[in-house]
């Protein structure tokens, strides 16, 4: 066996053992009825099939019925097996490669198409799912906060980008790391008490993500997630994960419901604070103006008669 075949089967033994880690580690203390087990198993030995699978399939796969599928994702922390499988399918495709991916998405006729009516499908899925609340702690933090880091690399540092330019935009010291290690590794030296770190991950979590994560919360900042799978290694460290779906029909993730959920926050961010945010808006549109950064400037408003304004 070559080295580099060595490192790759190594890497895959990794995966497995933190995919069966992971799942057994819902598993309540009490343990699980016989019917419940032999549906684990079959995650566990089948985790491709069972991604993928309705809950007829996976029913007739354990040799049970369809209403003990449910129980079963009950029984391990989930809602139901939506919500079970949405996380088994991002765990599973993490642990593939770029072509790997790519070849589970093969044979599709329209690609495109297939493309939009993915995404779509992931949008009403966020929408049945959207944790409210979750968003709402998360806005009130980075608002009370002195400063807010975004970690986001890779394809989806555009997420993380549009969710610190826009909390900018509104009145907030929110920034994003997105070029490399050594800008993250410099950032964190500055974190504290005061703060709170932000981490971005789909598809794939990077090591330097979960040490910034570890990082923070030993320096007393607030730490959030938001990912397609919550990771043990960031899921311990965050106060709170969102959890959006993000696969796509080719090679890379999908950043549509991820965007989705970036521009919620900003959107719940702004509304803490309305005459801070508004001040906020009108100084970054002066600025915008003293730089022309506009071919077509807004008109100024004029003043009518009565003091009032027409646009």
């Amino acid at each position: 066996m070559t080295k580099r075949a060595a490192t790759t089967d190594a890497a895959a033994q990794r995966e497995a053992d933190g995919f069966e880690e992971w799942l057994r580690g819902h598993v309540p203390e009490r343990g699980l009825s016989p019917k419940a087990a032999a549906v684990l198993e079959v995650l566990l030995s089948q985790p491709r099939r069972a991604s993928y699978a309705s809950t007829v399939e996976l029913a007739q796969l354990a040799g049970i019925n369809v209403a003990t599928v449910t129980r079963t994702a009950q029984a391990l922390g989930f809602a139901g097996w939506p919500a079970l499988q949405q996380e088994l399918r991002a765990r599973y495709l993490s642990s593939l490669s770029a072509p790997q991916v790519a070849a589970e998405h093969r044979g599709v006729d329209s690609p495109a198409s297939a493309s939009l009516r993915r995404d779509l499908d992931s949008l009403a899925l966020l929408d049945r799912r959207f944790d409210e609340e979750a968003v709402r702690t998360i806005a009130d933090a980075v608002a009370a906060a002195r400063r807010t880091v975004v970690i986001a690399d890779g394809s989806y540092a555009a997420v993380g980008t549009a969710l610190s330019h826009n909390a900018r935009i509104a009145g907030y010291d929110v920034v994003s790391v997105t070029h490399g290690d050594a800008e993250l590794a410099n950032t964190m030296a500055w974190l504290g008490e005061e703060d709170v770190l932000i981490a971005i991950s789909f598809w794939r979590l990077y090591e330097s993500t979960v040490i910034a994560a570890d990082e923070a919360r030993a320096r007393g900042a607030r730490v959030f997630a938001i990912t397609d799978a919550a990771s043990p290694a960031l899921a311990e460290a965050a106060e709170q994960v969102l959890i959006v779906p993000a696969e796509g029909v080719a090679f890379f993730p999908s950043l549509t419901a991820g965007m989705a959920v970036v521009q919620a926050l900003v959107a719940q961010l702004a509304a803490v604070d309305p005459a801070r945010t508004g001040a906020a808006v009108e100084r970054a549109e002066t600025q915008w103006g003293r730089f022309g950064l506009l071919h077509r400037r807004p008109a100024p408003a004029a003043t009518e008669p009565d003091g009032g304004y027409s646009r």
